[in-house]
């Protein structure tokens, strides 16, 4: 199958193409006929299944018959980091288009957004507090929105915007198509969604547990030897971009300058940081400036960075959801990955939760040649009875262990 069975717009089908799409992933495929029949949608998926163009193809189709000037379609995110990918492919996708997009976020000055809305704009792609601030001074007007859009509601909810998304959605006419999306359904989001959706057409696309591409292995180790394993991993290890997750921005900093001082092109992404420096920051891993990226959960969504072929997991995420979203960021669009996880005492309730979802245990591995001292993994996390085995097996060489790894060999390119 490829695009061509959607019949879209010439102008779009170009813009597809030029974007080096050809294939479109099954969220699409069941997503954009749907959207197109003007109905709502819930849609629920893994991250990095390709939800954007999901989305966006159908809403730019139904816009190029609709006035142009003022808003039409809304599309909610939770960080500024999904906010600017969502604009930028938008951008992409509708570039041989008149259709306008502007992204809205805090962190920056809210002029070039004012004037963005006073030369006129078809697509805003807000997170929700900088919306409201424009709403409240009057500087957008939102009264005509044919098209709402939540993107990653559940990360919305979990970083406490349920009451914005609330007013924004008291803004908007009551007479409009809704799709809304999420990797996860807990009770609060089921609700909001039975409130604001319509007779929708549900799209679920695989579980919600990791992707398949990705295999998993557990390094049992002290809390005060993380620093130094977690720098023998990346300098042992032949792998492409590698996206290193701790639990504060503090502790980001710290190790992004610890492993920096080893030699290691690395950068961090965090709270702290201004939005022109986390750009700089996302931009230069993207490009290869920088080879790892130390982050918070911040970037757990939002970054579309092809050639991730690791994700480590320095600090134990809070929940199940949120290892799902970090292992997210590998293993995208058919591509392969490897997640390492540190694990210290006081983890196992959340590794046997993570087991769980991924319905086998997860390989503990030992680094050769590194020095644990007195520790013994194997005492405080034992393997179970089952062991991971990837679904894709990776192509390339894991020097330290000898286990396959992915290759950077790129696959076929698919809509993300």
């Amino acid at each position: 199958m490829t695009f061509d069975v959607f019949r879209l717009d010439h102008s779009l089908a170009t813009g597809v193409r030029d974007m080096g799409f050809e294939v479109p992933t099954p969220i699409q495929v069941r997503t954009i006929p749907v959207a197109l029949r003007g109905r709502d949608v819930l849609g629920i998926a893994e991250t990095g299944t390709g939800k954007t163009a999901a989305f966006a193809l159908p809403i730019l189709q139904l816009l190029l018959s609709r006035p142009r000037g003022g808003p039409r379609a809304l599309v909610l995110a939770p960080t500024r980091e999904l906010a600017l990918q969502i604009h930028r492919e938008i951008e992409r996708l509708a570039v041989h288009t008149k259709i306008r997009s502007v992204p809205v976020y805090g962190g920056v000055s809210k002029g070039s957004q004012i004037a963005a809305f006073r030369r006129g704009v078809e697509i805003v792609v807000a997170c929700p507090g900088r919306l409201l601030d424009h709403l409240r001074a009057g500087a957008v007007d939102l009264s005509e929105i044919e098209f709402l859009v939540l993107d990653e509601a559940d990360r919305m909810c979990d970083m406490g915007f349920l009451p914005d998304i609330r007013r924004i959605i008291g803004r908007l006419p009551a007479k409009r198509q809704t799709l809304f999306l999420s990797a996860t359904m807990p009770s609060d989001i089921r609700a909001l969604a039975r409130q604001i959706l319509k007779q929708p057409e549900t799209v679920q696309i695989g579980k919600m547990a990791p992707v398949e591409t990705v295999s998993h292995a557990l390094y049992p180790i002290p809390e005060m030897r993380k620093s130094e394993l977690v720098t023998s991993m990346i300098q042992g290890t032949s792998t492409g971009r590698v996206l290193v997750f701790t639990r504060t921005k503090a502790r980001a900093r710290r190790l992004a300058s610890q492993l920096r001082k080893r030699g290691l092109r690395v950068t961090d992404l965090q709270g702290d940081l201004t939005q022109n420096r986390r750009q700089r920051a996302l931009d230069g891993f993207r490009n290869g400036r920088y080879d790892v990226l130390v982050a918070t959960d911040i970037a757990a969504r939002g970054i579309d960075v092809t050639g991730i072929s690791h994700v480590i997991n320095y600090d134990m995420p809070a929940t199940v959801d949120a290892y799902t979203h970090r292992i997210g960021r590998t293993g995208r669009a058919l591509r392969t990955g490897e997640a390492f996880t540190l694990a210290s005492r006081g983890d196992g309730i959340l590794v046997r939760g993570i087991e769980k979802r991924l319905g086998t245990s997860i390989e503990r591995r030992r680094l050769p040649g590194f020095d644990y001292g007195e520790f013994v993994p194997e005492r405080q996390f034992p393997q179970g009875s089952s062991r991971v085995t990837p679904s894709v097996r990776p192509r390339g060489r894991l020097r330290h262990s000898g286990r396959r790894v992915v290759s950077s060999r790129p696959a076929r390119a698919t809509a993300r």
